[in-house]
């Protein structure tokens, strides 16, 4: 049975681009399954080389590091620059992913929880902080449950001014947003705003792994320090040829962003016409609300088993209790028949499941 999927983080496709996966598949014959190491102990090859100088080529920054995950750049990265840097306060928005959570928790300093996006919050906290103290922002440019877009270039301005340095999760932005798909920095034009910069290629680049991107300094004090990138194996040769390969294309390629920006749009324009209620935010990240953890459950089992629909129910602890919802995240495979099949299947369960209309 063949089942649509609507809550995958390719957005745009990469991840079954032929070119793409021609690319992993000639790597892995010429230089094996694995990296067979440690970055630091024959684990690292002219793939993993020739990505990070196209990383940070696409972020403007003088270097940038690979871990073998998105969370685990933000745990080793956060955790590392906490407990390394003398007299440190982590200031972090109170809806960081967990990855940054946990990374700031393990780095055992100080830490400043700010209100989501509220950059008068962010500057009352710096504010009561001396210049000794060593003060690092920590954010994401879009909340992956809520959709919300930061004002990175206001959060950065704050931060300069108190000269604090900024640590920015682009995760949910990298090859979407900006002309390039540096994320929501580039297309705001702050990037040289922003000391360090984070990103996936588990999301719009459709493979896996993670990355630091910042000045030379920056980075070598991380790779230098961070157990979460000195005491692992390597990422295959095959996953960084498919990722450069990605990377590249959507540096040039507006066709994939497009496509999936006006699917989006159509999304969210089908669900008003049906009167389904979703958070109105200017991301890609449709979130339908639902506020009832039963409920969330059982329209997705309903899409899934009448209609052949997949969408993860999202419910606490990875969002709070009262805001259940199925998060939905059109893409570039997705087409108009499929946006109308998948409004028109809301629906029905809406009045099936006697679910409110009312707006989110």
């Amino acid at each position: 049975r063949d089942v649509s999927v609507w809550c995958s983080n390719d957005y745009l496709g990469m991840g079954q681009n032929t070119e793409v996966i021609q690319a992993m598949s000639d790597a892995a014959w010429q230089s094996g399954a694995g990296a067979g190491g440690t970055r630091n102990i024959s684990g690292t090859t002219h793939y993993h080389e020739l990505l990070e100088q196209e990383l940070a080529d696409l972020h403007n920054k003088e270097a940038a590091l690979l871990f073998t995950s998105g969370y685990v750049a933000n745990w080793a990265s956060l955790s590392t620059l906490g407990s390394r840097l003398p007299n440190a306060v982590i200031f972090s928005d109170e809806k960081n992913h967990a990855s940054m959570i946990e990374g700031i928790r393990h780095s055992r300093v100080r830490k400043e929880i700010w209100q989501r996006n509220n950059v008068e919050d962010l500057e009352r906290k710096l504010s009561a902080y001396d210049s000794s103290t060593m003060k690092i922002v920590a954010f994401e440019s879009i909340h992956s449950m809520d959709g919300d877009i930061a004002p990175v270039g206001e959060i950065c301005e704050v931060a300069n001014k108190h000269n604090a340095l900024t640590y920015l999760d682009e995760v949910h932005a990298v090859g979407i947003y900006g002309h390039r798909g540096g994320g929501i920095a580039e297309q705001d034009g702050v990037m040289d705003q922003v000391s360090i910069i984070q990103g996936t290629l588990g999301k719009a680049y459709g493979l896996i792994g993670g990355y630091i991107a910042g000045s030379r300094e920056s980075v070598d004090f991380v790779r230098s320090f961070a157990s979460g990138f000195i005491f692992t194996t390597a990422l295959p040769p095959a996953i960084l040829a498919g990722a450069l390969v990605s990377v590249r294309h959507l540096k040039e390629s507006q066709a994939e962003r497009a496509r999936q920006k006006n699917m989006v749009h159509l999304l969210r324009s089908r669900l008003d016409d049906h009167g389904v209620p979703h958070i109105d935010n200017p991301g890609h990240i449709v979130p339908v609300m639902i506020k009832d953890p039963a409920k969330c459950k059982m329209v997705a089992n309903l899409l899934l088993e009448d209609f052949g629909i997949y969408v993860q129910p999202i419910n606490y602890p990875t969002v709070p209790k009262g805001t259940e919802r199925l998060r939905i995240t059109p893409s570039a495979l997705h087409g108009e028949k499929d946006v109308d099949y998948l409004a028109d299947a809301l629906s029905v369960l809406w009045s099936q499941c006697a679910l409110s209309r009312a707006v989110a």
